[in-house]
């Protein structure tokens, strides 16, 4: 494609939402199994009656972030997202460390939603079992390949299977509502087990209760990733930009927050046990373990089942949309770490090779980069998403927090010259909005940190704090030469010649041409000068 037609790849909203949206859609699938998994420590009577109250508060997050970030999108358009906010509020330093956040969390989202999909689909498909890792390597090259081929045409590839997981999460929200309404839900199929706590957790005190919710809300707080993305996307939007990615993100956050607590709710109506380790966990009704063959489907699994009851296509839709939607998601990774990488390799912070865009005007050495990291750690963490999930969620809350105190500085800069009334107040609640956000997602960054650091966030930390000063070190050099080539008035007056010419003429025969082009090198007054034939 010429790159003229750039503007033919620019996305309605009816592709954004599956395009941008889906890395935060997805998450609906795995992030009530964190919740339960982390209260299921205690044993199940905490999951059951805790699980849709720290649901609440996920929800709460997530529509505060959500109305930050339109802020953010009506205020830096060109597709900075934090990046831009931090480095032009905050200084060079904090925009950097937003980058280096959200690089490293890009990766994540591909990794931990690929590796999701696999046992997803392993749980429908048992030859996959075993070979995971091979599978969800497989998945990366796949949507590299077709993320290689242009934004646009990877956004109609994937919005079939998000609308279709959107309506049937929706859908399997209502029918269990009537369900229940109508005192015919059925229970899970792990309903009837009893759920004891892990060695450790048999009783705890009032602090370690406080400290294992918090941990519960930190992971389910991995529904809010991905909502940085659009602001990340705002130049690939069709005009109105601005507008159009706004009303994008507001249809991303109300959908995304229905569907998780319909989840929650379903989850709890049914009665579902779910168990870091069920053979150890789970036990049945005449006091022993579940078999050792026992296998434990996801939470969404459970649902759909107890939902669907009597009617399996539901069931099959349900696992088959859920499987495709979290391989899909990390497509959000695809489109937003590539845009990302161009504007660092811009301002210099990257190799100048990331900001050229390919063949199908796609930032192909980003995508490439991004897919190669991603596929390293589903192979070292052996596709397992309880591993993988410690490292998520802290580099995004970065990007949420430094992002919503660099907009508290804009609005206070752009207040200090505006003097008409209703744009200042417009911009003051704006101000207020933002200041809202940053101590709400700050607050969850500790919360984050404190209960997630040893379990594996330390290690997304080290490499955000390595890439960070990579990234210096390669601005640094950039600097170094920039300098060595700029122009001093010395060297306008020595007119920049050469100090040795070596001239070469290619020469096929002897004609006018040939011995024009030699009088030319002659002019040039070579200290070497070669005649060269090529003999075919």
């Amino acid at each position: 494609m010429r790159s003229d037609r750039l503007g033919e790849t620019l996305l309605p909203k009816k592709l954004a939402l599956p395009i941008f949206a889906s890395d935060a859609l997805s998450s609906v699938a795995y992030a009530p199994d964190e919740i339960f998994l982390t209260l299921g420590l205690a044993g199940g009577f905490l999951a059951l009656t805790h699980s849709w109250q720290i649901g609440l508060c996920v929800v709460a997050v997530m529509l505060v972030v959500v109305a930050s970030y339109r802020q953010n999108v009506h205020a830096y358009p060109s597709g900075g997202g934090d990046y831009e906010v931090a480095n032009t509020n905050l200084g060079p330093k904090a925009g950097l460390t937003v980058a280096s956040a959200l690089l490293v969390d890009y990766v994540l989202t591909v990794a931990v939603s690929i590796s999701s999909g696999v046992q997803n689909a392993a749980a429908a498909l048992p030859f996959i079992r075993g070979h995971e890792v091979w599978v969800a390597v497989a998945l990366v090259a796949l949507l590299t390949a077709m993320n290689l081929r242009g934004v646009r045409e990877s956004g109609q590839a994937f919005a079939i299977p998000v609308y279709l997981f959107m309506l049937s999460v929706i859908g399997m929200g209502v029918v269990g509502l009537i369900r229940e309404l109508g005192g015919n839900l059925p229970q899970a199929e792990s309903a009837s087990l009893r759920l004891a706590p892990e060695a450790g957790f048999e009783s705890l005190g009032q602090f370690a209760m406080m400290f294992l919710l918090l941990r519960a809300f930190s992971s389910g707080c991995a529904a809010l990733t991905g909502v940085e993305a659009i602001s990340n996307g705002v130049p690939a939007f069709q005009k109105p930009k601005s507008k159009n990615a706004a009303t994008t993100l507001l249809m991303m956050g109300l959908i995304a927050v229905t569907m998780l607590m319909s989840m929650l709710l379903l989850a709890k109506a049914t009665g579902i046990k779910y168990a870091e380790d069920p053979q150890k966990q789970l036990i049945q009704a005449n006091g022993k373990p579940v078999p050792a063959d026992y296998v434990q489907d996801t939470i969404m699994g459970q649902v759909s089942k107890a939902v669907f009851q009597g009617f399996q296509p539901g069931v099959i839709l349900v696992s088959i949309v859920a499987g495709v939607i979290l391989i899909l998601a990390a497509n959000t990774a695809f489109n937003g770490f590539p845009v990302l990488g161009s504007i660092l390799a811009k301002d210099g912070y990257l190799p100048r090779q990331l900001h050229t865009r390919g063949d199908r005007l796609a930032f192909s050495n980003g995508i490439l980069i991004l897919a190669g990291a991603a596929a390293f750690l589903i192979i070292l963490y052996d596709a397992q998403v309880t591993k993988l999930i410690q490292l998520y969620i802290v580099g995004v809350f970065v990007s949420f927090t430094l992002s919503q105190i660099g907009m508290i500085k804009h609005w206070n800069r752009h207040l200090r010259l505006e003097r008409d009334k209703s744009e200042r107040a417009r911009m003051m609640r704006s101000r207020v909005i933002n200041a809202v956000g940053a101590t709400m997602s700050g607050t969850v960054l500790v919360v984050v940190l404190l209960t997630k650091f040893v379990h594996g966030a330390g290690y997304a930390i080290a490499a955000m704090v390595v890439l960070f000063f990579i990234m210096l070190r390669i601005h640094k050099h950039y600097d170094r030469v920039r300098d060595e080539l700029r122009v001093s008035e010395d060297d306008v007056e020595q007119q920049l010649l050469p100090s040795r010419v070596h001239a070469i003429v290619l020469v096929s025969k002897i004609h006018k041409p040939t011995l024009r082009a030699l009088a030319y090198a002659r002019a040039t007054r070579p200290n070497r000068l070669e005649a060269v034939t090529v003999n075919v």
